[in-house]
């Protein structure tokens, strides 16, 4: 016969419940949930946003827990990054994934991360997202690699705001494609 407590401590890639960024008023701007026995509905997900917002915004420590819920967490400026796991999960590995997302975050908004922004660039923040974590189960960890998975082809970046490299790979690539034509 198994113990109800070892089949709740086996080992599982659905590591993360769930992930969310809250503004400085505990409002949602990006909140994803994994695990469908918990937190269900977008009325309980916001309860336990308006909760988990409570007892963080004033906080100086790195993790809770609650609701059955281990959550780390990281503010910046106007906004809160979580990422929440099983009540046995390993903190090191969540907290591995919020640093892994807030420095692709950072780096993507090149070091400018406040609400206006990443609103302003939502979807890219959402691909960066779905490169760490799918369906709960850790992608990568990594932020470079993430950053380098969804970043913005050189051809949609101003001219003003390209490094002397990018213009001259560009350049190289149109060269080469008229050559070739």
């Amino acid at each position: 016969m198994v113990n109800m407590d070892t089949q709740l401590l086996e080992a599982s890639l659905y590591t993360i419940k769930g992930i969310a960024i809250l503004d400085n008023d505990g409002h949602r701007l990006l909140a994803k949930y994994y695990d469908p026995n918990i937190l269900s509905t977008v009325k309980d997900q916001k309860a336990f946003e308006k909760n988990l917002f409570n007892k963080t915004h004033r906080a100086n420590a790195e993790i809770i827990m609650l609701e059955g819920l281990t959550c780390v967490y990281k503010s910046n400026v106007d906004l809160f990054f979580y990422v929440m796991g099983s009540s046995h999960e390993n903190e090191l590995i969540l907290m591995s994934v919020l640093n892994c997302l807030y420095d692709a975050i950072s780096q993507i908004l090149r070091k400018n991360v406040e609400k206006r922004n990443v609103l302003d660039n939502l979807d890219i923040v959402m691909l960066a997202l779905d490169e760490i974590c799918d369906g709960g189960i850790i992608q990568e960890a990594d932020s470079s690699a993430v950053v380098q998975r969804v970043a913005l082809r050189v051809d949609d970046i101003p001219l003003g705001e390209q490094t002397v490299a990018q213009v001259f790979q560009s350049a190289k690539e149109q060269l080469k494609w008229s050559l070739l034509k």
